[in-house]
């Protein structure tokens, strides 16, 4: 059973880090997308499928929530120089609604910080909103499957 108050530690995964862990990244990456999937009611979400090498080939910077050795939670972001653009953010599903995914955002630098979430995905938007993002606007990926973009100043 997990505990708001069990021992969650947030590091930053090297590259070498990232290669060993991307099976590991992998299962918790499409448990938590499932989740989306289902609240968005559209399963194309590429995160579902994509596999080991892929994620790690993606040449992303890593933060990670651990409990032990087990991964919970990771956001994955790339450094555009003026701008941090996340990429993925996911939590273990037996961990939601603990605080994970905003220990992972607020563990980024302090330069502003752009993402997206399916349209639908009310809980990531709430979250996005009271962590100081702005609402950007909406955008079709795909047809018909929408995504908002946010934004959060320095």
């Amino acid at each position: 059973m997990n505990s708001a108050r069990a021992e969650v530690e947030i590091i930053r995964l090297r590259p070498r880090e990232v290669l060993q862990a991307s099976g590991r990244l992998v299962k918790v990456q499409r448990r938590a997308y499932r989740v989306e999937a289902a609240f968005i009611d559209d399963h194309r979400i590429p995160q579902l499928t994509e596999s080991a090498e892929k994620l790690s080939a993606a040449e992303l910077n890593w933060h990670v929530a651990l409990t032990g050795s087990a991964i919970i939670a990771a956001i994955a972001y790339t450094d555009t120089g003026p701008s941090l653009e996340v990429d993925r953010l996911f939590v273990e599903p037996s961990w939601h609604r603990l605080g994970l995914a905003r220990r992972l955002i607020l563990s980024l630098d302090s330069k502003p910080i752009d993402v997206s979430t399916g349209r639908e995905n009310q809980p990531a938007r709430r979250l996005y909103e009271s962590l100081g993002f702005s609402h950007l606007g909406n955008a079709e990926a795909l047809p018909g499957l929408w995504l908002s973009q946010y934004r959060r100043p320095r």
